[in-house]
């Protein structure tokens, strides 16, 4: 099959309506592994999201970056094969193989024609149990990392969130970034990545989800093949972070025209039975473009920035209601005033029954435009399993959202908005605005 042909499928598999009506069905494998599955045989292409629990949070003290940067070797050479060789393999196959590594996850996605799969999955299974860490491709994803770093240490974008994330997180791996600093990356060994892959990819984390041209019985079986070599046991998960952000405000000078400022406190739990009423809140406030209150008030009336948001951060050991605005360092001290202006009003006032009228609509609308395709389909089931959710929440989310009342917004937002413990940490050089610790 050629490049061409693999192009078209999946220009058609994009192309397809977007669905929310899916059918899932749980596979359990001989072995014992569990993913969930949705056929689709119209065209010979299937697709599988796995996904690690842990992520870069399992770091090692002393070797931050470690876990983040055996992820980005996985794919620079496996089994007998270098860099060039398993990237030339994965091309004569026309597949798609993608790994990443977040805070609480690490995220392997791959795509395939049917007539590939077992090469494809054969090819998958080597990079994810036999990575070689060479030490020219060591060296070279060193060098990326590095630079990354030092790029980020010149974003105030990427200053404000780390201080942030340091100030409320400290010593958790949460509280730093999951690059490392140069000192640690620079001290990382071949032997910390085979640690990393141990420690982070193993059997006792698996969450598996698939979509396209496969039947439970050919599911199952390769999920055996494809993981059944992994550790059975890997390293133990942290432990819950305390959020330890006094409220205030933090000011880190830089030289800019314009001032970056991150902002939040403690949030929300996903699985707090008030969550859907937070989620609907917040959508109002400020998760939904020009329509939301904060762009309203801050952008749409007074000017004050191109783009202001605040969302429900869900971390597997903390929650936060955290946003981010940037504007000129004359106006930054006017912004935070109505930032909190409005942090204030809707826990004091809740939102109208218009708002609420049109948030409904807008989040049960759009909800079935994410299902766009099988990679993206099969992420969200994965997703779905960490979170705990059931198998028939495709189904039953939407319900849950038009449960929502005025009164249970009024009651949560006056529970999850709390204008007395924002912090808010800017980075410029704002005028008139004076740091409170």
């Amino acid at each position: 099959m050629t490049r061409i042909l693999i192009a078209l499928v999946f220009a058609f598999v994009a192309s397809f309506p977007a669905r929310a009506a899916v059918d899932i069905e749980e596979v359990t494998s001989p072995g014992g592994i569990t993913a969930w599955l949705v056929q689709e045989h119209t065209i010979p292409f299937a697709a599988i999201e796995i996904r690690f629990r842990g992520g870069t949070a399992l770091d090692l003290p002393g070797k931050r970056g470690a876990i983040n940067m055996m992820t980005a070797l996985i794919e620079d050479g496996s089994g007998d094969m270098d860099a060039q060789a398993f990237a030339r393999a994965r091309e004569e196959l026309a597949a798609r193989i993608s790994f990443g590594a977040r805070e609480d996850s690490i995220n392997v996605s791959a795509q395939f024609l049917t007539e590939n799969r077992d090469a494809s999955i054969a090819l998958l299974r080597q990079a994810l149990v036999s990575p070689r860490f060479d030490d020219d491709a060591i060296e070279r994803v060193r060098e990326q990392i590095l630079s990354g770093i030092q790029s980020d240490a010149l974003d105030p974008n990427e200053i404000a969130s780390r201080t942030f994330d340091r100030l409320t997180f400290e010593d958790h791996p949460y509280g730093s970034s999951p690059d490392g600093t140069v000192e640690s990356v620079a001290a990382l060994t071949r032997d910390d990545m085979v640690e990393a892959h141990r420690m982070s990819l193993a059997r006792d984390r698996i969450y598996v989800a698939a979509v396209g041209d496969i039947t439970p019985e050919e599911l199952a079986t390769l999920l055996d093949d494809l993981l059944g070599d992994l550790p059975e046991t890997g390293a133990p998960q942290v432990a819950d972070a305390d959020y330890l952000l006094e409220p205030g405000i933090t000011v880190v000078p830089f030289d800019t025209p314009q001032s970056v400022a991150v902002f939040g406190h403690e949030g929300i739990d996903r699985d707090d039975p008030d969550f859907f009423s937070a989620f609907v809140a917040n959508e109002i406030f400020g998760a939904r473009g020009l329509q939301s209150r904060l762009m309203e008030e801050i952008r749409v009336k007074r000017g004050l920035t191109y783009g202001v948001g605040a969302y429900l951060a869900l971390k597997d050991r903390a929650a936060l209601i955290f946003g981010q605005v940037a504007t000129a360092n004359e106006r930054m001290a006017e912004t935070i005033e109505v930032l909190r202006n409005e942090w204030t009003q809707i826990a004091e006032e809740g939102v109208t029954e218009d708002e609420l009228t049109s948030a409904k609509t807008y989040i049960t609308g759009a909800y079935p435009l994410r299902f766009d395709g099988n990679a993206q389909i099969a992420g969200i089931m994965a997703s779905m399993q960490m979170a705990g959710l059931p198998i028939d929440y495709i189904a039953t989310r939407n319900d849950k959202i038009e449960a929502v009342t005025l009164a249970d917004i009024r009651r949560v937002a006056a529970r999850i908005y709390r204008p007395e413990d924002l912090h808010v940490v800017v980075v410029g050089q704002p005028v008139g605005l004076e740091p409170s610790n």
